[in-house]
């Protein structure tokens, strides 16, 4: 009986973690292939359901630390990148006319001045954040 009920929990787990960006639910999978296991071995339902949340948990709590670990060195975005670089202004930047792009990291981007002051052609600038689509940027004296 709970042969069907271990293989649909397995498949539903298997197709949370592919559709999620990380590693959400590939242990509980795990556990429940050791219950779906002891499911085919003919083996009580207590016991079947205890060893699939010791797995779980025993899978759970020896990988996560070395999951975060590696989330945290991951590599920042392409877009985040840019953040604290310096850039070369190559059309002029006036907030009120709302132009503006510079060139930074062999990457040209919308951009607005953090200031409001208005920067010329060829002017060296840092790029503060990024909002949208726009970097926005202080001139480096």
């Amino acid at each position: 009986m709970m042969i069907p009920i271990w293989v649909t929990l397995i498949i539903l787990l298997i197709l949370i973690e592919a559709l999620t960006p990380q590693l959400l639910t590939i242990w509980f999978a795990a556990g429940s292939a050791v219950g779906l296991i002891l499911a085919l071995l003919k083996l009580p339902e207590w016991l079947q359901i205890g060893a699939a949340v010791a797995v779980s948990l025993a899978l759970l709590v020896a990988t996560r630390p070395l999951v975060r670990k590696l989330n945290r060195t991951a590599e920042r975005t392409n877009a985040m990148s840019v953040i604290g670089k310096t850039a070369v202004v190559t059309d002029r930047i006036d907030n009120i006319a709302g132009t503006g792009r510079v060139s930074v990291a062999g990457q040209s981007w919308s951009a607005r001045s953090a200031d409001n002051e208005p920067l010329r052609e060829g002017d060296t600038v840092q790029v503060l954040h990024i909002e949208g689509v726009k970097v926005i940027v202080t001139k480096v004296n």
